[in-house]
């Protein structure tokens, strides 16, 4: 998924009441294609920044973070929590990763921000700081969803 259309269909064909396999699977395929974007905007600074494509990290960053946080923390921890065999364990790890969702979501404001200036060619800013930040963000997403995949969709049995 690479435009923001795109994103936008993909948040409003959230499933609202269910755990939906298919569309947490296209939700995630959206992230690791953002988290891409952001890689080679991180490996393009400071001399080949692709001012175009900081403005669409910008612009999708945080209604796809924010709108798979809502689907996971609405439709899919309740679930889990429902279905799991181990109560206490599964009710400490959906602690952590809405903890996770917090900072996630505080992150890609900041990062937001960070986007927007460099697509607009603001010269100030630290692209050293500005490459950390986007490893740093990037790198706790896809170790957030390689989590997700690996051990909270088997237990939900919609491991595929």
């Amino acid at each position: 998924m690479t435009d923001y259309a795109g994103i936008a269909r993909l948040l409003s064909d959230r499933p609202t009441d269910t755990a939906s396999l298919d569309w947490l699977k296209k939700a995630h395929d959206a992230q690791l294609a953002l988290c891409s974007a952001l890689e080679e905007i991180a490996d393009s600074l400071p001399a080949n920044i692709n001012r175009q494509k900081c403005i669409y990290a910008a612009k999708s960053l945080i209604p796809l973070i924010n709108g798979i946080h809502r689907y996971e923390e609405e439709a899919l921890f309740p679930m889990l929590e429902t279905q799991a065999s181990g109560g206490e364990e599964m009710a400490g790890t959906i602690a952590r990763l809405k903890f996770e969702h917090v900072e996630d979501e505080c992150f890609a404001e900041e990062l937001t921000d960070t986007l927007t200036r460099l697509g607009s060619g603001d010269g100030s800013v630290n692209a050293e700081a500005a490459g950390y930040m986007l490893r740093g963000f990037f790198e706790s997403i896809r170790r957030h969803i390689a989590f997700e995949q690996r051990f909270m969709l088997p237990e939900a049995g919609l491991a595929p």
